[in-house]
Parts: structure tokens; C-alpha cells; sequence
């Protein structure tokens, strides 16, 4: 299983914490000084849509309209802290967030 996070985002040591204490073999990769490879956005951007953003962000806050109104997939790779988190990936299915209905999912 596969989690993109920020470790400084508490859901996401959250999510971390929980998984791990399920048994599950987790690779963390955080987005900000790991980054996220550009074919992974496309698929996050692909799977979520506009979701994949998170406009309530310190940095969303912190662009120009010009910046908002780029193309998301640059947008992320420029600033990857912009990404709703986590995203998941298990078992060949995409899951963004820590919400009751990807905990189910996951954790049974």
C-alpha cells in the first residue's frame, strides 16, 4: 500500500498510524520533499478531479488568480502541498482522504 502524505499533515500521521497498526505494509512518500511523480498526478487528477486540490490551503490562499487558473496537473507539480492528502493507493484502487468511508474500505 502506497500513501502520499505530508508528515507534517495530522490526518495523514493519522492515516499512517491506523494502517500501519492494521498490519499493512505501507510505503510513505511525502509529497513535499519526495514529490510526486507527474504520471501519478495525471491518475490522482484523472481518479478525483477539481477534488485533488485543496483550495482551503495556506498556499492555495497565497496565489494569484493567474496561478489558480492554471492547468491542475502543472499546478501540483509546481506546488505538490496543494494536493488534497492522503491519497492511497491499494490494491489498484485510488482513495483520497481519512474519512469514515475510506477507513471502512481499508480497514474493514
Amino acid at each position: 500500500m502506497k500513501i502520499f502524505s505530508l508528515k507534517t499533515c495530522d490526518t495523514c500521521r493519522e492515516a499512517i498510524k491506523a494502517l500501519g497498526a492494521s498490519g499493512a505494509d505501507l510505503i510513505v512518500v511525502d509529497v513535499r520533499s519526495q514529490g510526486v511523480s507527474r504520471s501519478d498526478l495525471v491518475r490522482f487528477h484523472t481518479e478525483f478531479g477539481d477534488a485533488l486540490i485543496n483550495r482551503q490551503s495556506t498556499t492555495w490562499r497565497g496565489l494569484s488568480q493567474n496561478e489558480r487558473a492554471r492547468d491542475p496537473v502543472e499546478l501540483l507539480a509546481d506546488h505538490p502541498t496543494l494536493m488534497k492528502r492522503p491519497v492511497i493507493e491499494a490494491n489498484g484502487q485510488l482513495y483520497l482522504g481519512w474519512k469514515a468511508d475510506v477507513q471502512n474500505a481499508l480497514l474493514g
